[in-house]
């Protein structure tokens, strides 16, 4: 059955920050790119009921496909090297259609 994972976070750095772009920009271009992720989004958070900032979006075709993605040596080595670095805190939510 089909994962979404959406990763919620917010940076270290200024909103219009040139960080905050290049972080955006390389977490959308490394993460996208393993063979796994389906519909990856980069997405801006709007609502006033949470103060977190962006959210990664993305999906996968099953369990074994998202823990592909999780075990993936591109997603350990972004999260060794930025997201550890960069993101000040954050929340990971997994859904999965209800039947």
């Amino acid at each position: 059955m089909k994962i979404k994972h959406m990763a919620i976070f917010s940076l270290k750095y200024d909103l219009d920050a040139p960080e905050t772009s290049k972080f955006l920009e390389d977490g959308k271009e490394i993460l996208s790119s393993i063979p796994t992720v389906e519909n990856f989004e980069v997405v801006y958070q709007i609502s006033p009921k949470t103060d977190f900032n962006f959210g990664f979006s993305m999906e996968f075709t099953d369990k074994a496909a998202y823990e592909a993605y999780n075990n993936h040596p591109m997603h350990i080595h972004f999260v060794k090297e930025r997201w550890e670095k960069e993101v000040e805190r954050f929340q990971e939510i997994d859904f999965q259609a209800y039947t």
